[in-house]
């Protein structure tokens, strides 16, 4: 889903985003390209992983627009709007772009400015990180196109952004299947490192990861972190593995919506 932009036209940069909003405001300005509405766009979106509940819950900034409101551990926007807002990205004007973020209990606490520079026709998820004792939040971009599938298939990707974890091997099976005979969709999986994806039947997934090298026989006693993951044909997902909410163990995983409507519970 996209947001039309005809209705800002003359608007600043910041308008793009601002549609998500329909109480959002943005000053008038009269400029000559890239400032106006056929300027080149990419999409973003934002997913908070500051391992520090003192700084949690925060408000996303974009732009200087609001872009999401009391977003806790794991929180992401703009697919956490309110209908008929709901997206699984945002469109916003290429360039070098900022996501502010202050801490929603205290608005004049800011957390983090994490820059982003958005490539026309590119999809961007930034993840806040780090906070954990205090320490400083940082941003990390992953980019992709998310192009439609065109198949009767679905899309899962995997990106660890667990320090806790460190590198992992991560298996994409159909529910209970035995570990000690299935082969990683990725290896050596660093922190902060993605699997680009691979297509799958529509089916219901169990994405589970276990240290990079565990020998097949000891994979089952050492999984650290197991998702159930339903697809629908022409849906794509990326899996996020994560520490805890105040960092470390335990290692949890959450599922992202690329294409498609957000995914049933598993049964």
């Amino acid at each position: 889903m996209n947001f039309p932009i005809d209705r800002v036209r003359s608007l600043r940069l910041a308008c793009t985003v601002a549609a998500v909003f329909a109480t959002a405001a943005c000053g008038t300005k009269d400029a000559p390209d890239p400032l106006q509405p056929t300027a080149a766009q990419g999409r973003i979106r934002f997913v908070n992983l500051i391992t520090d509940p003192s700084r949690n819950p925060v408000n996303a900034i974009l732009e200087n627009v609001p872009f999401g409101v009391n977003l806790a551990y794991t929180g992401t926007t703009p697919s956490s709007l309110a209908a008929p807002s709901t997206a699984n990205f945002a469109p916003i004007y290429e360039g070098a772009r900022s996501l502010v973020l202050k801490k929603t209990a205290d608005t004049n606490v800011v957390v983090a400015t994490l820059p982003v520079t958005v490539v026309a026709a590119k999809d961007y998820t930034v993840y806040a990180t780090g906070g954990t004792g205090g320490s400083t939040v940082t941003g990390f971009s992953v980019e992709n196109t998310n192009e439609a599938i065109t198949t009767a298939q679905a899309r899962l990707k995997v990106t660890n952004m667990s320090p806790a974890a460190g590198a992992v091997d991560v298996f994409i099976t159909a529910a209970n299947a035995d570990l000690t005979t299935a082969t990683p969709v990725a290896a050596n999986l660093a922190t902060r490192a993605s699997f680009a994806g691979a297509l799958f039947a529509p089916g219901t997934y169990s994405v589970r990861t276990v240290p990079a090298g565990t020998p097949a026989a000891g994979r089952p006693a050492a999984v650290n972190s197991t998702l159930c993951v339903p697809v629908s044909a022409g849906n794509g997902r990326t899996i996020v593995i994560a520490d805890a909410a105040a960092g470390g163990t335990p290692i949890r995983s959450f599922s992202l919506t690329d294409i498609g409507p957000a995914p049933p519970a598993c049964p």
